[in-house]
């Protein structure tokens, strides 16, 4: 067996154990796929991995960059208390709507908000007090990002960036990869920040090779 197939073979072992099965989480990803959506949303694993961070904080603002069809979002929906708020930001419409029915089968229409426009011109316009940011959107945006992500938190509140890795071309991001530039650029920038502490976690598996980011506002 591949060293490729063997980490595929343990991500559906790690999901089959620690996953149920979720038929509003099926649905998302059917809808999603017949919309003609990429299939680049979160793993069930790292849709878990994100519910329990941001479970952990108690965090009751939830701010997430980048809906695509609401799967990450139903994760996170779920991980706030009623009462509790979620912003998401998405660019293309045809995805906020996608989104939309996803969070409405959830039964998370009353806590969740998509927003549509541009990641940046959004944030700005967000007061602080978040609990947690989510980015998941274009990676070149990733250090403008970061810097409205620590304005937007309070202290003690997570950070998490997924595909901060990208099969490892941050090492050497070529001038023509826009993606990989904008993530080495934000690695860099969260591991030298001085409100942050943050470490990047390589990821492998069903998703292929790449890595989330968690960082913490410190106190």
């Amino acid at each position: 067996m591949s060293a490729e197939h063997l980490f595929e073979d343990v991500d559906t072992y790690i999901n089959s154990l620690f996953v149920q099965a979720d038929p509003v989480l099926e649905r998302a990803i059917e809808r999603a796929s017949k919309a003609g959506l990429p299939d680049i949303q979160v793993s069930p694993g790292q849709g878990k991995l994100i519910y329990l961070l941001a479970k952990m904080i108690g965090a009751r603002r939830v701010l997430e960059v980048g809906t695509l069809g609401g799967y990450s979002t139903v994760w996170l929906g779920r991980a706030i208390p009623e009462g509790g708020e979620l912003i998401t930001i998405e660019l293309d419409p045809a995805h906020a709507a996608v989104a939309r029915e996803t969070l409405k089968d959830a039964g998370l229409a009353d806590r969740c908000e998509v927003v549509e426009g541009k990641g940046l011109d959004e944030m700005r316009a967000l007061e602080p007090s978040f609990d947690f940011v989510f980015l998941d959107a274009n990676k070149d945006g990733y250090p403008a990002y970061l810097k409205q992500a620590i304005r937007l938190l309070r202290p003690g509140g997570l950070i998490v960036a997924d595909n901060v890795v990208r099969e490892g071309a941050v090492l050497k991001p070529s001038n023509v990869d826009p993606n990989a530039i904008g993530a080495a650029a934000f690695n860099q920038a969260l591991a030298g920040h001085p409100e942050l502490e943050a470490i990047v976690l390589q990821q492998v598996g069903i998703k292929g090779h790449d890595g989330l980011a968690i960082a913490r506002v410190k106190d």
